[in-house]
């Protein structure tokens, strides 16, 4: 069991979750105060993507993330920021005997592309979705290949940011260990992502088949999403990582109760602190994951 656990809160996601609940956060202003809030609750670490603040709807906009970076860093809280590098990956398959008209959810860029906003403002850690995957249970696949993760990996390095490896599938985990390999990543954060319809689900057996299989003495952190977030928060530290929460990966409290961010990284540390656990600071943190604070 970890008993110095990290808690990492992914605040807004891409998903369609903005017309469920009212507490997704949408502007940078939002946003920026969703992490805070996350901060002032206990987090250690906060995940963030942006969105387009008249749609709702995902953007890789650099002016929305330098927009969101400013007002976290000029607030009075310390927190670690992991920015996502994963949109610009969407594509969604044409219908039928049509399967290269390519939908409206297309969104697909190259690998440098991806890691613009991370290049303009270099965060603390910044994340590479290691693989291809049939993501939800329509036509949209997020595509991540082998050449395109090795040029991610490379650039990441050069920028001297922090890579987190999310991780969807098996296959993600084999290639992510043979990035290290070759030399590609430096100490890379290693983050277990289950229960994406149709990736690896989160169930005990799955989290436990891919922790045997981590490179040693990584530092990781697992999460499930919907109702099984709690779940495999706990399943995450009795295996020796750290969690994930927020309103990306679960939108619900309780039963018929909306969360905010500040609420589910407060229940994830009252579940923590009864299992015997404590969060740590983003300070403790930074030694944890071998980062250096940047701002």
């Amino acid at each position: 069991m970890n008993h110095d656990v990290i808690i990492t809160c992914a605040l807004t996601g891409a998903g369609d979750t903005t017309g469920k609940s009212h507490l997704v956060p949408i502007t940078p202003k939002q946003i920026a105060a969703a992490a805070i809030e996350a901060a002032r609750a206990g987090a250690t670490v906060v995940h963030c993507h942006v969105r387009d603040p008249q749609t709702g709807k995902f953007s890789r906009d650099v002016e929305l993330y330098r927009e969101t970076m400013d007002r976290i860093r000029e607030a009075d809280i310390d927190i670690i920021v992991n920015l996502t590098a994963g949109m610009g990956g969407d594509l969604e398959i044409g219908p039928g005997e049509r399967p290269t008209d390519f939908g409206p959810g297309t969104d697909l860029v190259g690998p440098l592309t991806r890691l613009a906003h991370v290049e303009a403002l270099l965060p603390e850690i910044c994340t590479l979705d290691c693989g291809t995957l049939n993501f939800g249970d329509g036509d949209t696949i997020y595509v991540s290949t082998p050449a395109q993760l090795r040029a991610g990996a490379k650039r990441i390095q050069e920028l001297g940011v922090k890579a987190e490896l999310e991780i969807f599938d098996t296959g993600h985990l084999w290639f992510a260990k043979q990035m290290m390999k070759e030399g590609l990543l430096d100490n890379p954060l290693f983050q277990l992502c289950l229960g994406i319809p149709w990736g690896a689900p989160a169930d005990t057996t799955t989290m436990k088949a891919m922790v045997d299989n981590l490179p040693a003495d990584v530092v990781w952190a697992g999460f499930g999403i919907g109702r099984m977030q709690m779940p495999m928060a706990a399943q995450a530290v009795l295996l020796g990582g750290n969690v994930r929460v927020g309103l990306e990966d679960n939108i619900w409290l309780d039963k018929g109760v909306l969360a905010s961010n500040g609420a589910l990284v407060e229940r994830a540390s009252e579940i923590l602190s009864r299992m015997g656990a404590r969060v740590m600071t983003p300070a403790e943190g930074r030694v944890k994951m071998g980062l250096k604070k940047r701002f």
